[in-house]
């Protein structure tokens, strides 16, 4: 019996995921290889870059957000900060994943379509160690809701966009090879119109469009509202949040299993 090609690649998510994972971890413990500090550089990045916000922000812009304390403020920062590191590392190496990993189109043990998930799964690092540091702070301070429970709903729906469009990227980028590059810029900007250091109230009615149009500011306004604000996310942003990384997670599933045969041709 012919198996429709729909959804395709998101099945070999099932049927490989032990591999998926094996590889995974092997791929990362060979990149810190060698490095005097290990893993341990997945801890001082953040921390470091969390610290350069805070002096920013908090000592030198001096801002302030009504009914929150300095500390609370600077989690709020981390809480926008993290996903981004992540998103960044997952679309960066996610959009090259495929000729990067060009040796194994002919191999059937590990296909071609879990090369762009492996990459958003690598990019989770900073994911576990920001948000593990997050709620420590939180719990030791007394300052953890119970909405935190709803972090991993978040989390997950995040990694199903990017993956769905690492599957997107990764093959258009067989074609376009300036991609990356516009990736990269295109990642910058999203880190300045996302309300990471400020909040959506912050920002003036005339520019509030830019920040409708950001998908990724409703994942950041989500973590910051069950991470810090201990609220419910509202109906609206739940459901786009919902549709845009199922419908990414899908539309990518289609394209890949789809859009391979012809764009391997371009490797």
């Amino acid at each position: 019996m012919k198996h429709s090609s729909y959804n395709h690649s998101a099945r070999f998510l099932l049927t490989h995921h032990k591999l998926l994972w094996r590889v995974s971890i092997n791929e990362l413990k060979s990149r810190y290889a060698g490095s005097i500090i290990g893993l341990g550089w997945a801890l001082a990045f953040p921390l470091l870059l969390m610290s350069i916000y805070a002096v920013t922000y908090l000592v030198i812009f001096q801002v302030r957000v009504p009914g929150l304390t300095p500390l609370q403020y600077v989690l709020l920062i981390f809480c926008g900060l993290v996903p981004f590191l992540m998103t960044s590392e997952a679309l960066s190496y996610g959009v090259g994943s495929v000729m990067a990993n060009k040796s194994v189109l002919s191999n059937t043990v590990f296909p071609i379509d879990l090369t762009p998930a492996k990459a958003v799964l690598l990019s989770q690092v900073p994911m576990v160690v920001g948000f593990t540091l997050i709620s420590i702070t939180l719990l030791v301070t007394g300052l953890l809701p119970w909405t935190s429970l709803l972090l991993p709903v978040v989390w997950g729906l995040q990694v199903l966009a990017l993956i769905g469009l690492a599957w997107i990227l990764s093959l258009i980028s067989l074609v376009f090879r300036d991609l990356p590059n516009l990736i990269s810029l295109l990642l910058m900007v999203i880190m300045i119109i996302s309300p990471i250091a400020y909040t959506p109230d912050m920002v003036p009615p005339s520019l509030k469009l830019f920040l409708a149009l950001n998908p990724f500011a409703y994942f950041v306004v989500a973590y910051q509202q069950v991470m810090i604000y201990g609220l419910l996310p509202g109906w609206d942003n739940s459901l786009i949040l919902v549709v845009m990384s199922v419908g990414l997670f899908m539309l990518g599933s289609y394209f890949f299993s789809r859009a391979k045969g012809v764009l391997i041709d371009y490797v």
